[in-house]
């Protein structure tokens, strides 16, 4: 329950492994977390930035390798909701994977964004870096682009987008329409649900590789009558489409389950690889030739 309600109120300002220093969203508060996700210090930020980078000189953090994954989670979820994902890719991948946490009801796009640049930051500048993003994660990266300079845009090498609401959510717009849901909505929600058109303006196309991968059914229904054509219950396969990706893939999965499906998994870590999707399933409904 703590991991929950912690996942709402927390957001990740430098990240090496599996530790990590945290800020409280429109605060100057800060806390460090060790790889049990155990507070070791808390306090001003400042403080624990401090304190981090004395752990890091003393060889108690380990160093980053020359490739970081940082993994992003979506609207409401919090870093546990990408933990089969991450350990697929740990296991098959050598490189550091980071996963990335932010409380997404507490602020906007942009704060999250400068969360992330504070991350990258705090990373060798001899890493290469890659993305995989649920859902609003890739929102995050396309917001943190626009505040991003080129050189550390070109240490970039991959990114994967999983059912990424690229061009906005009908099912947000149908929260709009709810008097009551309009008015709880908070932080990124709030954008996503009311000021699509203004946030939408400061998210970029990447520059880099990327490949999207949608939930659906491969049909007109999909898994929700909710909304129109296919779907994966909360995003529709058109909302995830996004001109300049050079792959594309539709796999028959739900939106909150993507990230422990073992066709996602596979697909997701032979794009890291290799710039393509390649999957041995044979239920994959859409894909780019």
């Amino acid at each position: 329950f703590r991991a929950a309600t912690d996942a709402l109120e927390w957001s990740d300002e430098r990240i090496i492994g599996d530790w990590r220093v945290q800020r409280r969203p429109g605060t100057a508060d800060g806390r460090i977390l060790d790889p049990e996700d155990q507070p070791v210090a808390s306090g001003s930020l400042s403080a624990c930035l401090s304190q981090f980078a004395q752990l890091e000189s003393t060889g108690q953090i380990p160093p980053v390798t020359t490739q970081a994954v940082i993994v992003l989670h979506g609207l409401g979820e919090g870093r546990q909701s990408m933990k089969p994902l991450a350990a697929h890719l740990q296991q098959e991948l050598d490189a550091t994977i980071m996963s990335f946490g932010y409380a997404s009801p507490r602020a906007g796009l942009a704060a999250h964004a400068g969360s992330l640049a504070a991350v990258i930051a705090g990373l060798p500048q001899t890493a290469s870096i890659s993305f995989v993003g649920h859902s609003m994660g890739n929102l995050v990266v396309r917001r943190w682009l626009q505040m991003a300079d080129t050189q550390t845009i070109a240490r970039v090498r991959r990114m994967v987008m999983l059912g990424p609401p690229n061009q906005g959510s009908d099912l947000a717009r149908l929260a709009a329409g709810n008097p009551l849901l309009a008015a709880l909505a908070a932080g990124a929600t709030r954008e996503l649900v009311l000021h699509w058109e203004t946030v939408s303006r400061d998210l970029r196309t990447p520059s880099f590789e990327y490949g999207i991968i949608a939930g659906g059914k491969g049909d007109q229904h999909g898994y929700t009558s909710l909304l129109q054509g296919d779907d994966d219950a909360v995003v529709r396969v058109a909302e995830t489409r996004l001109e300049g990706a050079v792959d594309f893939l539709v796999l028959p999965v739900r939106h909150a389950r993507m990230m422990e499906n073992e066709a996602v998994q596979q697909a997701t870590l032979e794009f890291l690889k290799q710039g393509r999707f390649v999957t041995a399933d044979s239920s994959a409904v859409e894909s780019l030739p």
